[in-house]
């Protein structure tokens, strides 16, 4: 079914198993990011709604995480073939609510699908333990269950994954779930996914897509009594205040943050020039810049930089750029106005501030063609402030050491990656930087199912993916039973 046929669907919420009209009475207008075009219309939610999923997901967790691994896992492998007989339609849903480029939406297709199916191991992969103690006749029993319901709030960038990325393997492992997606892609951030996992078999209250004004559920989706673990990709400041809402509120809950990022492209004096300049162009450009792990400061060691710049400009001033729905399209609109507006206001202090723009046009709509700045310095705002747009900082380092004080100047610390011709050197280098993920001779933004995923400093709290996610979505329950009659000391 194509995007036109399945709009129709996606104008409320998705609550209870049902296909509902929001209480709010307001509509959000879902808009193409290149064309404007009104995609659909979303009758919103209000607090009432919000509390109505939540019900229905811990009422219907309860039967499900009694339900045999098997039975869980099937459900994943059905969402698979689901994604796979709805490739066409997802793939034209993110380019046209997201501004994907076709390339970028078949990538993020790719790990909807990875995720889904690297999920479906999770319900085999719980383990409890039987622990030694010193008591004589007893036996100590760690039981590791599901939290219970876990709250999703997902950011509008890569929509479809990063709902995914917290939803499956929170279903897997026993829990329901509460999804609020962005307002700019409700439908690829939590509609569409709610469809996918409907038709695969999922029981009716176990996902629930909540689409609301952050005036009315924002806090309250945070605060609200029932779920235990709220999982957040966003921006740092929302995520320092949903983590003060779940410390504060009347019931305390772990927190799962994934938020900005800085991450450092560090391209030292023996690297293969050829091989990190299109590494640098892919980690800056793909999807406008607006990826967490964008590489966001491009830093050369002095004796390669001219050579650098040179090529890295050629590079970057032939990308085309325009319409995402055409397959060579690198570069298309940013996701909405006050993106555009953040990153021109960003492009005027610069120059007013004296740094060197190399590279650069106006920008036709929502479309801002790739932009670079030479001998930028690690402490300008260029340099310390995430981008989330096609803008590119060159940074020269004096050296190998400069090159890495100034890699970790930030206060982030999420993607990083280094280039080198000797890959011992890169190992260690890597091993320097304070970042939660560091790729040697690749791109920086990288993702895989089965890896680890997460940051340090303010990029953010929790790991996710493979163990990692099941640590973070289930609970210790020791249980102690004592088999012989035990001696107390009164």
């Amino acid at each position: 079914m194509n995007l036109n046929q399945r709009r129709t669907s996606f104008t409320g919420q998705f609550i209870a198993g049902q296909w509902c009209t929001g209480s709010a009475g307001t509509a959000l207008q879902v808009r193409n990011p290149y064309d404007q075009s009104i995609l659909t219309e979303i009758v919103q939610a209000t607090r009432a709604d919000l509390d109505n999923a939540y019900t229905a997901a811990a009422k219907a967790q309860y039967e499900w995480a009694k339900a045999l691994p098997a039975e869980r896992a099937a459900v994943f492998y059905r969402a698979v073939e689901v994604i796979d007989a709805r490739h066409a339609e997802i793939v034209d849903w993110l380019i046209a609510e997201s501004g994907s480029t076709r390339l970028k939406a078949e990538m993020e297709w790719s790990a909807v699908r990875a995720t889904t199916l690297a999920v479906a191991a999770m319900p085999y992969r719980v383990e409890g333990r039987i622990l030694p103690v010193d008591i004589r006749g007893n036996e100590s029993r760690v039981y590791r269950r599901p939290l219970g319901v876990i709250g999703v709030i997902s950011p509008w960038n890569w929509p479809l994954h990063l709902s995914n990325r917290s939803v499956a393997p929170a279903l897997a492992l026993g829990n329901g779930v509460v999804l609020k997606p962005a307002d700019d892609t409700p439908v690829t951030g939590g509609l569409l996914l709610a469809s996918i996992y409907e038709e695969a078999g999922l029981p009716p209250g176990l996902l629930n897509v909540v689409i609301g004004e952050i005036s009315e559920i924002g806090d309250a989706f945070t605060l609200h009594p029932i779920p235990k673990f709220i999982s957040f990709t966003g921006s740092t400041r929302v995520g320092r205040r949903i983590g003060e809402l779940a410390a504060t509120g009347p019931m305390l809950k772990r927190v799962g943050l994934e938020l900005g990022g800085n991450a450092p492209f560090v391209v030292l004096d023996d690297a293969d020039l050829e091989r990190a300049v299109n590494a640098a162009i892919v980690g800056r450009f793909l999807h406008q810049g607006q990826i967490c792990m964008s590489t966001n400061r491009i830093i050369i060691e002095a004796g390669i930089y001219p050579r650098f710049v040179e090529a890295f400009v050629e590079r970057a001033r032939a990308l085309k750029v325009g319409d995402p729905n055409a397959a060579d399209t690198v570069i298309g609109p940013l996701i909405n106005h006050a993106q555009l507006n953040r990153a021109l206001a960003r492009l005027e202090a610069a120059k007013t501030s004296g740094l060197r723009q190399v590279l650069g046009a106006p920008h036709e709509g929502l479309v801002l063609p790739p932009l670079v700045f030479t001998d930028v310095p690690n402490e300008s705002d260029l340099a310390q402030t995430e981008q989330f747009s096609p803008i590119a900082p060159l940074i020269r380092a004096v050296d190998e050491d400069d090159a890495l004080s100034i890699a970790n100047a930030t206060e982030f610390g999420l993607s990083s990656a280094v280039f080198t011709g000797d890959e011992a050197r890169g190992v260690r280098f890597a091993q320097r930087i304070d970042a939660g993920m560091t790729h040697v001779n690749d791109i920086t933004p990288n993702d895989e199912a089965n890896v680890m995923f997460g940051g340090e400093k303010n990029s953010g709290i929790g790991r996710f993916n493979s163990d990692w996610i099941i640590a973070e979505l289930t609970t210790d329950h020791w249980i102690s039973v004592q088999q012989e009659p035990r001696t107390y000391p009164f």
